[in-house]
């Protein structure tokens, strides 16, 4: 999105790499296109105002493991099964996904 030399990526591309593309590499029927009957997880985005935030570290994985976080601005929606997750930025509490396992 915001490359100044050489050849720019439709977003287009880039969304279909992300989502339908690996939903069917790995086996999700059910997910990476807005279809009847598919989970249809979505963003709503501001390009003009995306952006990262600083990056922190967290040590509250089990066992005091850390991971490192990084917020995004420029989210106005996200939905997650239908359920808005995300609004404005700020989480709205909502969970309606699940944890995939392997068997």
């Amino acid at each position: 999105r915001d490359r100044s030399r050489g050849e720019r990526l439709p977003l287009e591309l880039i969304v279909h790499k992300q989502t339908l593309n690996n939903a069917n590499l790995y086996g999700f029927s059910d997910r990476g296109q807005i279809a009847p009957g598919k989970r249809a997880d979505l963003n709503l985005i501001d390009h003009a105002n995306l952006s990262l935030g600083d990056m922190e570290v967290r040590s509250d994985l089990p066992a005091g493991g850390n991971r490192i976080l990084q917020g995004a601005n420029g989210y106005l929606g996200t939905w997650v099964k239908g359920v808005r997750t995300r609004e404005n930025d700020s989480d709205t509490g909502a969970r309606p996904g699940r944890l995939i396992r392997s068997e």
